[in-house]
């Protein structure tokens, strides 16, 4: 049910491809696979789950598309009301991606195949290519997850030190500081030359990233002209300048702000497990399943609110495991993983609040800041 694993590795150009194998299987995998099965199979909660998603995700929709109506219709008055309703806008957004962009291009937003193609291409009406995505998070991190020099989740060298693998900066002794302020920042990134620099380079990680081609060009300059064109071209013909790019960037920071914390408050922290191609390749094969639990933290499982509105991330583990799977279905899953996860001794973290997963991520951007580990270092736990 994952969306990948296989082998892949990081190595600079002229070198030897250095191979990380995982064995996708095991006892324990199979017991794991064989519970949630029995779960999702019974009576009326496929089709419940399924309701429940495209009922959020209507919801999520209205959100974004009101939010923008009415900041281009000029209905707010003042300008802290115009500042709130970019606020709206840029949690809206960042709605849609969590609970359709995320599911569609993992295929679980709707058992029906052309369905989940077409949300997919919410990402791109939002701003960031979801070809390049794909590559960039459904290959690169869900396979390869905390591994330096595979995972290009956490790799945002020179400006940040995710893990002990990766090399120290003396200016990375602040990013406990700056690092907050840059995470709002991500998507201009992604709207200006993020794809570009990834399509350019051929590569992400380790893994192959070719130009798209056919309907799929066709779809990557489509999405970016339809995201300029609601984003900046519409709002320019009805407000000034100054006006529509402060808009766009306190929506864009909100957006960027709120997915990036959210994803790094799942591997980048004090109980989450880093390794690096070098020490996987020397430690053979690895299971598969053990790796994504040892390298991801759920956090606060038991908020219904924060599950609805972050699209089930808050249960990364689940999701890591069963990412095909539709996120409403987490909360019950984690459940049945726990218990699998006891019987097979399998080590399971999980903060049981956003406040302390954000207090590990801020200790472990202050530990990875304040000097260089020893290579292969693990967290504490």
């Amino acid at each position: 049910m994952s969306d990948a694993h296989g082998a892949a590795g990081g190595a600079p150009a002229g070198e030897p491809r250095r191979r990380i194998d995982f064995d996708g299987g095991g006892a324990f995998y199979a017991d794991l696979k064989q519970s949630v099965a029995r779960l999702l199979a019974e009576p009326g909660r496929a089709r419940r789950a399924q309701g429940r998603m495209y009922a959020k995700s209507a919801v999520m929709v209205a959100w974004a598309v009101g939010s923008w109506l009415a900041l281009v219709l000029g209905v707010p008055q003042t300008w802290w009301q115009t500042g709130l309703l970019a606020v709206s806008l840029g949690l809206a957004l960042a709605g849609v991606g969590f609970n359709i962009t995320h599911d569609a291009n993992h295929g679980s937003w709707s058992p029906h195949r052309r369905l989940n193609r077409a949300m997919c291409w919410s990402m791109d009406a939002i701003g960031a290519s979801s070809y390049v995505w794909r590559t960039k998070h459904n290959t690169a991190h869900h396979t390869f997850t905390n591994i330096s020099g595979a995972d290009s989740d956490i790799d945002s060298m020179p400006f940040a030190r995710f893990a002990p693998d990766q090399p120290r900066r003396a200016f990375h002794r602040f990013q406990h500081v700056y690092m907050w302020l840059l995470y709002g920042l991500f998507a201009i990134k992604w709207h200006t030359i993020g794809d570009f620099g990834y399509l350019r380079e051929g590569r992400i990680g380790d893994v192959p990233l070719r130009w798209p081609r056919g309907g799929q060009l066709l779809g990557f300059w489509l999405g970016k002209a339809v995201f300029v064109s609601w984003s900046l071209v519409i709002p320019l013909l009805l407000h000034p300048a100054w006006q529509v790019i402060a808009v766009f960037g306190i929506a864009s920071f909100v957006l960027a702000f709120t997915l990036a914390v959210t994803f790094q408050l799942a591997h980048c922290l004090e109980e989450a497990e880093f390794s690096s191609v070098d020490d996987m390749r020397a430690a053979g094969r690895s299971e598969w399943a053990r790796h994504q639990i040892e390298t991801t933290v759920d956090f606060a499982p038991r908020s219904r609110v924060l599950a609805w509105y972050l699209g089930g991330l808050n249960f990364q583990v689940e999701h890591h495991l069963f990412s095909r799977v539709c996120h409403t279905h987490y909360p019950a899953m984690a459940a049945v993983v726990q218990e699998v996860c006891a019987r097979h001794g399998v080590r399971l973290v999980a903060h049981p609040g956003l406040w302390p997963a954000l207090a590990s991520h801020a200790r472990w951007l202050r530990r990875m800041g304040a000097a260089a580990e020893p290579r292969g270092a693990q967290p504490a736990t």
